[in-house]
């Protein structure tokens, strides 16, 4: 679902949002247009809406768990959670978490990867989100969704501000809903 759908149709903040995200064309290889939201972060107005679209769905859903996918997760996730109360998970690349973790290997369109997780981070029965700044296929929501199922927690929905239309078939989360922001704008002078 897309933000627009409900009931942010016509919200100048999701124009904003978009116009705030670079994109850079042939990175990191030729063909692929890279949506940067380092441009976002620099804009302290686009940013902070950004994050107060995604509170204001998630305020009274009584969400216990933010999840966030390594990287750009991170950049919002923390944010949400302390708007609404809950606590920030991050969801790891392999061996950069101390401790006893679980993980979830995943294949991509390149390659596999694994998230991991520190045990006893989500305790059975809470109620979840995870969040990424972008969803393609959603190779990397759905593992993150298993990993914190596995644990008994209950993903309530997958948001994301970026999503790419072009991959919208090919998407898998697993069955759980999924909650976008923006599609990419193509600019002419990328191409």
């Amino acid at each position: 679902m897309f933000a627009a759908e409900n009931g942010l149709r016509g919200d100048p903040r999701l124009q904003a949002i978009s116009r705030a995200i670079r994109v850079v064309p042939d990175f990191p290889k030729p063909g692929i247009m890279f949506q940067d939201i380092t441009t976002l972060l620099l804009d302290h107005k686009a940013f902070k809406d950004t994050v107060d679209i995604f509170v204001d769905r998630y305020r009274d859903m009584d969400i216990s768990v933010v999840a966030g996918v390594e990287a750009r997760g991170f950049m919002f996730g923390p944010a949400i959670a302390l708007a609404i109360g809950a606590k920030f998970v991050p969801l790891r690349k392999p061996r950069k978490l101390p401790g006893e973790v679980i993980s979830e290997s995943y294949v991509l369109e390149y390659g596999t990867d694994c998230l991991e997780m520190h045990v006893g981070a989500v305790e059975p029965g809470e109620r979840a989100i995870v969040i990424d700044d972008l969803v393609a296929t959603g190779g990397t929501l759905s593992a993150a969704i298993k990993l914190l199922e596995r644990v008994g927690a209950e993903v309530v929905e997958c948001a994301c501000v970026i999503g790419l239309p072009e991959v919208k078939d090919r998407r898998r989360i697993r069955g759980k809903p999924l909650y976008i922001l923006v599609e990419p704008r193509l600019l002419d002078e990328c191409r």
